[in-house]
């Protein structure tokens, strides 16, 4: 049921794009939305974790991962789309984007934080790396404001978007900031009773 409605986003920019009714500038229209996508799924698979605690609903735990995964399937289509339609293939532009266009640079600093976490999301990858594993996918918060900073930069006078999602992102990290400053608290009094 999940794996179909995250991809009704996909069906639905697909249409479009065959239908030709995503606008004067298809191609932007694709990049853009496949990186709010991207974003939105990323925020969903963050929002997962204080959803289950507060609601103590373990059922939604594997919904993080799947979410996540999406979260990548979204962001590798706006790095294609980018390369394929923005810059045509020219190979020589795609590394000098990257170093000199520092919205570029930011944005593909996130995709690679999200194909690394995505190649170790497996189980058999989780026991392989043990207590690194959580280390590494920890940096999927580095990689949510990352690609927040990418779309502030793209976005520039049209801040709506970022500013929106800018402020959930900021309740996600700052929901789990006052969850350990608690655990942290907790445990120096257990420690000292």
């Amino acid at each position: 049921m999940i794996f179909c409605l995250a991809l009704l986003p996909f069906a639905y920019l697909l249409q479009g794009a065959v239908l030709n009714t995503l606008g004067a500038d298809p191609a932007r229209e694709l990049a853009l939305e496949t990186g709010r996508w991207a974003l939105r799924f990323l925020l969903m698979s963050l929002a997962i974790t204080p959803l289950r605690e507060q609601t103590g609903l373990a059922g939604l735990f594997p919904l993080r991962r799947t979410l996540g995964l999406f979260a990548l399937f979204y962001a590798v289509l706006h790095f294609i789309i980018y390369m394929v339609f923005l810059l045509e293939l020219r190979w020589s532009e795609i590394g000098s984007d990257i170093v000199e266009r520092p919205y570029i640079t930011v944005g593909f600093t996130a995709l690679l934080i999200l194909v690394a976490m995505g190649v170790t999301s497996t189980k058999a990858m989780m026991r392989r790396l043990g207590r690194r594993w959580k280390r590494l996918h920890q940096l999927v918060y580095l990689a949510s404001l990352l690609a927040l900073l990418h779309l502030l930069w793209i976005l520039r006078t049209d801040l709506f978007d970022a500013v929106f999602y800018g402020t959930l992102l900021l309740l996600l990290l700052g929901y789990r900031l006052v969850t350990r400053l608690k655990r942290r608290v907790k445990s120096g009094r257990r420690q000292t009773a």
